[in-house]
């Protein structure tokens, strides 16, 4: 290649690449097909590497495994669990006499309850409830404090102080005595799964709130939200372009973590009678229609308990393992 050619193709890379900011050096040219062997495949994301990462990680692996499982078995349960193990949503009145509290069996796997009704089967159909609460209720507190912290840690000044002491207010509570409160001022007809999602959604942002906010106050100190905000962007195109996507991963694993708290607070309001009502079927309600059978037949507590220490480890575990993979300090 002649020296004139050489001068030429450089003169190429510098106008089609990006110059570094402080340097005015170009950068390494743009990634194309031809270049791509070279840079190992597709630009990897923030996110991506994340999955690497987390693929890595065996705890995380095989909480989301069996949080999977789980999700499947609560949606299919009505495809299979009749036809396996009978129905454990109804009573049959002729055979609950010879069928009640029955050891574990090749037809009965976990034993039958006080009703005749299969254990394994009502843990299948009680994590309906359970998951659907603790997936709901957090994302009413995530929108809410999403929504909360977004504007108290990019406006600050009065509207921050007014919105940080309200959540002060929240926080001053006791989480489980203001859930018990709301839901024993209302009838017991109106009980169920809709007021525990809405009572456990709408005390849990607080804490969404303040974490987003102090994450929103980090980010919008760096150059590139200076740089939009010079250019002449709007607030909105700031915060949902530049500043959430990049303040928002603490809140996914805390988020992530949270689901498991609002299960544990559904099974405890469940537990008390102030939860989900008969004949919906939940862990904690299972517990308490089997605690007067603790001494006799135990699996009628332990069967729903520890299907509740095992999800609530699983998010536990998801949540360390989504911590530990957006930490960008371990990039490999």
């Amino acid at each position: 290649m002649s020296e004139h050619d050489h001068h030429d193709e450089q003169s190429l890379v510098e106008e089609h690449s990006v110059k570094e900011m402080r340097s005015g050096l170009p950068a390494s040219p743009p990634v194309t097909e031809t270049t791509a062997h070279i840079h190992g495949g597709a630009t990897r994301t923030l996110w991506g590497d994340a999955w690497i990462r987390l693929r890595k990680n065996r705890l995380a692996l095989i909480a989301l495994i069996w949080l999977i499982l789980i999700v499947v078995a609560a949606l299919t349960a009505d495809l299979w669990v009749a036809r396996v193990v009978g129905d454990p949503t109804t009573i049959d009145s002729s055979t609950a006499a010879a069928t009640r509290l029955m050891s574990p069996s090749l037809q009965h796997p976990l034993g039958t309850d006080d009703m005749g009704r299969d254990i394994f089967g009502r843990v299948v159909y009680g994590s309906r409830a359970s998951l659907t609460v603790g997936v709901a209720a957090v994302v009413i507190s995530l929108i809410i404090g999403l929504l909360l912290g977004a504007v108290s840690g990019f406006y600050g000044r009065l509207i921050d102080a007014i919105i940080m002491r309200i959540t002060d207010i929240f926080l001053a509570f006791p989480y489980i005595l203001f859930c018990i409160l709301i839901l024993a001022i209302l009838p017991d007809d109106m009980r169920g799964i809709g007021p525990v999602i809405l009572s456990i959604g709408l005390l849990g942002w607080p804490s969404f709130a303040r974490l987003f906010r102090s994450s929103v106050l980090s980010v919008k100190e760096n150059d590139y939200v200076d740089a939009g905000r010079a250019l002449g962007a709007s607030d909105a195109r700031l915060m949902f372009r530049h500043i959430m996507p990049n303040a928002v991963a603490p809140v996914v694993v805390y988020a992530t973590m949270s689901v498991g708290g609002a299960i544990l607070t559904e099974a405890a309001l469940s537990f008390l009678g102030l939860g989900i009502q008969p004949p919906q079927i939940s862990w904690g309600r299972m517990i308490n229609d089997g605690r007067g059978y603790l001494i006799s037949n135990p699996g009628l507590v332990f069967w729903p308990g520890i299907a509740i220490v095992l999800t609530v480890l699983a998010f536990t575990l998801l949540g360390d393992g989504i911590r530990d993979a957006l930490d960008v300090k371990m990039k490999d």
